[in-house]
C-alpha cells in the first residue's frame, strides 16, 4: 500500500529543497509549504499522516500550528524541527503533543529514521473502520510470558505492534514484573531479531564505570584500562540495547546518552573520533519516570526522546488467574530441575495465591515455589510447604476469625532453621534476600540497608536469579 504524501513546513528554501530530495530519494511523496498559512491549508486538504514542522515560521509560531493540527486530527504524527539553541521550544512542543523533535543540524539517517518510525506508529494506532470487528482470539504469549488476563493480552498486542517498528520503547512496572522478558520479546518481534540483544542494568554498575560499560574505552584511557573494550552500544550494533533501571543513570551520562540518540554515534573513552552504530533502544524502570523528571533526577529532553512507545507491565496482584497459570508452569519446570514429582497446587494454595499482594511479583512467586520444591517431594504443593512468612500472611488475609500459631513474644515469627536445613548456601541467601525485600515493601535500597550491602549487589543477584527462572 502506498504511503500518503507527507507535509513539510519549512521557510528556508535551501533546507526545504534538501529535505524534499532526501525524502523523495527514500521513496516518499512530500508536499512543502513555506508559511503557517500555506501549511494549514495543505494540512486540511491532504490530511497527511506525518507532518515535519519547523517551529520558527515567519507568520505564526510553530507551536500554535502544532496545536491546531492536533485539534483537527489527533492521530497525526508531528515531527518538530528546531535549531540547536532552542531545545526548550522542542521540549514544550513534546509536551503539547509532538511525536518527535529534531535539532538542526541532523544527519540523513536520523531524519529518515524519525519519519519511518512516525509512519509505523501512525499506522499502529489507526482505528479500524469496521463497525463490528470479528471476535478476537487470545494471542499466544511471547516467549517467557505466561498468562491470559486482559491486562496481559493488551501487553502482548502492544509488543507485537511496536516490535515491527523502529521506535524506542519505554517499559515501566514494579520490580519482578518481567521487564527484561518484555524487552526480549520486543526484540524477538522486530526485524532485528537475528541481531544481538544486549542488556545493561544501570543500577547494577558503579557510576564511575557506567560510561565505559555503555560507550566503551580504549587501552590506557584511564587507570586500569588494560585493553580496548567495546561498550554495550557498539556490541548491540544491528540489534537492540536494553537499558534497565534507566532512571538510576547519572545525570552526566544522561547528557551523553541524549547525544547518542540524536547522532547514532558512539565515542569510546579515549577515542578521538566517534563511530556510527545502528541500535534500537529499549529501556525500563520500576520508578515513575515523569515523577523523576519533576524531581530533577531525569532529564526532561531525554524523557521525551525515550518515552515514544510506553509499555506498562501490571503487578501480579492485578492479573487475576494469571498467578495460578504462572505457578503451574513454574512448578512443572522447577520440579523437573530438582527431580521432584510435583504436578499441581492444592486448592487452598491456589486460593491463597490469588489473594496475596505479591510485593515481589513474579520473582517472589518463583522464589516461593522453589522453596516448596527443594524441601519436599510432591506431588502436590500444600499450605504447610510454604514459607512461614506466607503462612502468616494467610492468617492476616483470613481476618480476626483465623488463629495462626504465633511465635512466642513476637507478632512476626522468625524463620525456622528447619526450613533451611538441607538447602544450599546459595538457596539460603536467596530466601533471606527475597524475604527482606518483601518485608521492605519491594524496595531494594531499603533492603540493601538492612542487609548492609550496596543496592547494586542485590540488583546483580536478582538478575542472575531471574535468568535462571525465566517463566512468567
Amino acid at each position: 500500500m502506498s504511503v500518503p504524501p507527507l507535509l513539510m513546513i519549512e521557510d528556508t528554501p535551501s533546507l526545504q529543497m534538501i529535505y524534499e530530495t532526501v525524502l523523495r530519494n527514500a521513496g516518499y511523496k512530500v508536499v512543502s509549504a513555506s508559511t503557517a498559512e500555506e501549511g494549514l491549508a495543505a494540512f486540511r486538504e491532504l490530511k497527511p499522516p506525518v507532518v515535519l514542522l519547523d517551529l520558527m515560521l515567519p507568520d505564526r509560531p510553530g507551536q500554535e500550528l502544532l496545536q491546531e493540527f492536533l485539534s483537527l486530527a489527533p492521530e497525526t504524527r508531528v515531527i518538530v524541527v528546531t535549531a540547536n539553541g532552542s531545545i526548550n521550544r522542542a521540549v514544550e512542543a513534546m509536551r503539547a503533543g509532538a511525536y518527535e523533535f529534531l535539532l538542526k543540524p541532523f544527519n540523513e539517517q536520523r531524519f529518515l529514521h524519525a519519519v519511518e518510525t512516525a509512519l509505523a506508529e501512525r499506522g499502529a494506532v489507526r482505528e479500524p473502520p469496521t463497525p463490528a470487528p470479528p471476535v478476537r482470539t487470545t494471542p499466544e504469549p511471547p516467549t517467557g510470558f505466561v498468562g491470559s488476563s486482559p491486562q496481559m493480552v493488551a501487553v502482548y498486542d502492544r509488543i507485537a505492534s511496536v516490535g515491527r517498528s523502529k521506535a524506542t520503547v519505554f517499559i515501566t512496572g514494579e520490580s519482578g514484573t518481567g521487564k527484561e522478558i518484555c524487552a526480549q520479546a520486543v526484540h524477538a518481534a522486530s526485524a532485528r531479531a537475528d541481531g544481538p540483544f544486549v542488556p545493561l542494568n544501570c543500577a547494577a554498575i558503579p557510576r564511575d564505570l557506567l560510561e565505559s560499560e555503555v560507550f566503551g574505552h580504549l587501552k590506557g584511557a584511564f587507570t586500569g584500562a588494560l585493553a580496548d573494550k567495546p561498550g554495550a552500544a557498539a556490541v548491540a550494533d544491528g540489534g537492540t540495547l536494553f537499558l534497565d533501571e534507566i532512571c538510576e543513570m547519572d545525570m552526566g551520562l544522561q547528557t551523553k546518552l541524549l547525544r547518542f540518540l540524536q547522532t547514532s554515534t558512539v565515542q569510546p573513552i579515549g577515542a578521538s573520533h566517534p563511530r556510527k552504530v545502528n541500535v534500537r533502544i529499549v529501556c525500563a524502570t520500576n520508578r515513575d519516570p515523569l515523577e523523576e523528571v519533576k524531581l530533577g533526577r531525569f532529564r526532561e529532553d531525554l524523557y521525551y526522546r525515550l518515552h515514544v512507545v510506553p509499555i506498562h507491565l501490571p503487578p501480579l496482584r492485578d492479573r487475576g488467574e494469571d498467578v495460578v497459570e504462572i505457578a503451574q508452569a513454574a512448578l512443572e519446570k522447577l520440579s523437573a530441575e530438582e527431580e521432584r514429582s510435583f504436578d499441581r497446587l492444592a486448592p487452598d494454595v491456589a486460593d491463597l495465591f490469588r489473594r496475596l499482594p505479591w510485593p515481589g511479583n513474579v520473582r517472589q512467586l518463583l522464589n516461593v515455589l522453589r522453596h516448596a520444591v527443594v524441601l519436599n517431594q510432591g506431588p502436590e504443593v500444600t499450605l504447610d510447604m510454604l514459607p512461614i512468612a506466607l503462612q502468616q500472611e494467610r492468617g492476616r488475609l483470613a481476618g480476626p476469625g483465623f488463629s495462626p500459631q504465633p511465635a512466642t513474644g513476637s507478632t512476626t515469627p522468625p524463620v525456622q532453621v528447619e526450613d533451611l536445613i538441607g538447602r544450599t548456601l546459595a538457596e539460603i541467601e536467596q530466601v533471606v534476600i527475597e524475604g527482606t525485600i518483601a518485608r521492605e515493601g519491594g524496595s531494594l535500597p531499603r533492603a540493601a540497608k538492612v542487609l548492609d550491602v550496596s543496592p547494586s549487589t542485590l540488583y546483580r543477584k536478582r538478575e542472575a536469579w531471574a535468568r535462571k527462572d525465566q517463566v512468567g
